[in-house]
């Protein structure tokens, strides 16, 4: 087999001190911030001097027992995402607690910014989450169209570290936060322990173009980490290409950090794209082992086909059928992981080894 080896060659995309300080105070165009040029100016100057030494996580500690690395620098942010999905990972093997469902509106709209109006699917959320609560489940409710109305909520984007070496893919994602660069806020560390607490998960979302809205597919990018993902970023000493490679050709074990939950989806459009949409969602999550909760539990549909976006709500208001198609696929899923944790449902691949885990 050939050795690997790391390929670089794209342009260069450090910015000069000039262009960095035009984009940076792009941020402050509001005339309220006229007459603090002052402050402006050294927030500035500080913000270069992070940028120009590339201090993309200035808080760190030694990893300690249990690292590759005890000695490696690590990045608190990090170790805080980490220890919440340890805390959720307990909490869903608690069998004397509730099981969990989690419920993901995946569509972008909201009536607080500016379509001025409640999404479709929100509604559709809604009228499943009270069966589910009926049936003894802690619900949570991750509502992406927060992060297109809500200030400090983002998911940046999957930089495909994996295809470099799964082992410099990290589990929780060390991508973000990037001081260096201001890509914070990232909303990722919070949902990451909300899929891993959860023994359900039921993705209720709109069709955009025959694709998942852009929330969705980014928060779809950056769950890669659970699906092979190396938990110990000392291990490849942060993000060192080479040793991450190694560590790799040594033989990777691909843990499947979500393997074993169930999953239900409801897809809905208004003409195209519905059943493509909902057939890629089960794909996805088939492939990171998660457990499909059967026919009834993938719903697709149309709501007010062909029809003006503008009436798209009286059509869901009169659309009897797709509402129970909704609460049908909350209801098959509820089901399979009621049994499941009864010991009555099992996984038919529990024991087959993948033979190619990629």
């Amino acid at each position: 087999m050939t050795e690997p080896d790391v390929r670089k060659g794209m342009p260069p995309v450090k910015l000069s001190r000039d262009e960095f300080e035009k984009r940076y105070r792009r941020r402050f165009s509001d005339p309220v911030f006229a007459p603090l040029q002052r402050e402006l100016a050294s927030i500035i100057a500080a913000a270069w001097d992070a940028y120009s030494h590339s201090r993309k996580s200035p808080v760190t500690r030694k990893a300690g027992p249990g690292f590759a690395d005890p000695e490696y620098e690590i990045a608190v942010d990090w170790l805080v995402g980490r220890e919440a999905i340890l805390d959720a990972q307990r909490r869903h093997d608690d069998l004397s607690a509730a099981p969990r469902i989690l419920i993901i509106n995946g569509s972008s709209r909201s009536e607080h910014t500016c379509p001025g109006e409640m999404s479709k699917t929100w509604r559709l959320v809604k009228l499943v989450e009270p069966v589910l609560v009926e049936k003894g489940f802690a619900v949570d409710i991750l509502d992406l169209s927060r992060l297109a109305s809500e200030f400090g909520k983002e998911i940046h984007p999957c930089k495909a570290c994996v295809s470099t070496s799964m082992a410099l893919c990290h589990w929780p994602c060390s991508c973000y936060p990037n001081y260096s660069l201001g890509q914070t806020d990232d909303w990722m560390n919070e949902i990451y322990p909300l899929w891993v607490a959860a023994h359900g998960i039921l993705i209720v979302t709109p069709v955009n173009w025959y694709h998942a809205p852009t929330g969705l597919k980014a928060m779809m990018d950056r769950l890669v980490c659970a699906d092979g993902g190396n938990p110990d970023p000392s291990s490849t000493h942060g993000k060192t290409a080479a040793e991450a490679k190694a560590l790799e050709m040594a033989g990777w074990p691909y843990p499947r950090h979500l393997a074993g939950r169930y999953f239900g989806i409801v897809v809905h459009g208004d003409n195209v794209g519905a059943e493509t949409l909902r057939r890629s969602l089960s794909d996805w999550l088939t492939d990171m082992s998660l457990i499909s909760a059967g026919g009834m539990a993938e719903a697709n549909g149309y709501i007010g086909y062909m029809e003006p976006y503008a009436t798209s709500h009286q059509a869901l208001d009169e659309d009897e059928a797709f509402r129970q198609d909704a609460l049908n696929a909350a209801r098959a899923l509820g089901s399979a992981v009621t049994l499941s944790r009864a010991g009555r449902l099992e996984n038919p691949g529990k024991g087959l080894a993948d033979p190619n885990p990629k």
